[in-house]
Parts: C-alpha cells; structure tokens; sequence
C-alpha cells in the first residue's frame, strides 16, 4: 500500500503544525481550516476507515478527540466541539475537531481550501493548541 499523506507526514516527510503526539496518535492543525483551532487527530496506522481501526487504536483516537476538543472551548471560549469522520479526501482514518457555536460554525468558508495556509497563524494556533 502506498503511504497516504497522512502517513507521510507522521513520518516527518512532509511537515505539520502539531499539537499532540504518543504512539499511536498524531494531532495537527488543518491547513485549511473551517474555524481557527481546526485539528486532525489521525491514527498512526495507516487504516482507510475510522471503525476498521484495531479497538486500541479506535480507543486512542478517541480519548486525543475529547482532549483536543475540551481544550479547543477553553482556549477558545466557544461552545462546542465540532466533529467530522468522512475521509473522502485522504484515505487514512482521521477525526476532524474544532470549535464551534453554531451550525454556520460547523460549514465553514467553503472556499477556504483554494486560498494559501497562512503558516504563521497556524504556528501561533498550534502553540496555544499543544500538550
């Protein structure tokens, strides 16, 4: 199986704005984010579907999933924590986090992936973000 980019960037390939490590999760900043605060948690192993990931793997993603969005309302001062399992674009299992008020909050910018990651933005996020 060829690495997705995921993978790639869980072996240091291709860099992130990290904001959580152990050994079998990865979280880092979306680089285009819906709203600012915007995490991936990403297994390490690389599984296109979050529910045929091995029960201790699921479990890990998880517990990083509810850390990141409690986090994400207390440094953000938001409501909620919104979440996304859809892996259309990278086939590896992955959750998307990020905080939220309202259902507007959920959608995002729908064009927001055709504009440039402002990496400095991000840089400052992910410091704010990190264990």
């Amino acid at each position: 199986m060829e690495d997705s980019l995921f993978t790639r960037i869980i072996k240091g390939e291709i860099p992130c704005h990290k904001v959580y490590e152990d050994d079998k999760v990865l979280a880092f900043l979306d680089i285009h984010p819906i709203q600012t605060g915007h995490v991936l948690v990403v297994s390490k192993v690389q599984v296109d579907q979050f529910d045929e990931l091995p029960d201790e793997v699921y479990e890990a993603v998880f517990d990083v999933v509810r850390k990141i969005a409690q986090r994400q309302k207390r440094i953000f001062g938001r409501q909620r924590a919104c979440l996304r399992i859809e892996g259309f674009d990278v086939p590896h299992a992955h959750v998307h986090v990020y905080p939220c008020d309202n259902a507007q909050d959920f959608y995002g910018d729908k064009n927001r992936a055709s504009k440039e990651p402002d990496h400095e933005a991000l840089a400052k996020t992910a410091k704010k973000l990190a264990f």
